[in-house]
């Protein structure tokens, strides 16, 4: 099983990708980001996102998507444009037919660390632990889109016998 992972944003949208393996390992296929311009318009930063996440999607052919639900911090003018690039998310890839699944940073903290304080220190630690990685992903957004991608794997498997 495939795995898209997505980190929303519109200056930069994280993305991971991993495939599931029998006895539940997790392998990294590929990561990285899409990075827009903000000598754009909105609009045309929204359209390089599609665009961008299109190919993505077409180099890997996931059988599941998950992103991340967003997190109203203190600028909501921010918060708007972020829920705009995840609307042309969540578009584009309903459009391509995939099936999406989406998680709160409580979920993704608790998938990957089993608790919903962890620092993104850690989180990025386990990451980089539980795909076998030799260094910490970067940009931050890939590593927290791996996360994801590790959340929706670790929520949807069934669990191992003892």
């Amino acid at each position: 099983m495939r795995i898209l992972g997505i980190d929303p944003g519109l200056a930069t949208i994280g993305f991971g990708i991993i495939e599931l393996h029998p006895g539940h390992k997790q392998q990294t296929l590929d990561f990285g980001h899409i990075q827009t311009s903000p000598k754009f318009s909105t609009a045309e930063r929204l359209n390089q996102i599609a665009l961008d996440l299109e190919e993505i999607c077409n180099k890997w052919n996931p059988m599941a998507c998950a992103v991340e639900e967003l997190f109203f911090g203190k600028n909501v003018t921010t918060g708007i444009k972020v829920a705009q690039a995840r609307g042309v998310i969540l578009q584009t890839l309903s459009r391509k037919g995939y099936p999406i699944f989406e998680y709160n940073p409580l979920q993704i903290k608790v998938a990957i660390t089993s608790d919903g304080r962890a620092t993104k220190t850690q989180i990025q630690k386990m990451v980089q632990m539980i795909l076998g990685l030799s260094s910490i992903p970067k940009p931050d957004d890939a590593a927290d889109a791996l996360a994801i991608a590790i959340c929706h794997a670790n929520t949807t498997q069934p669990p191992s016998p003892l």
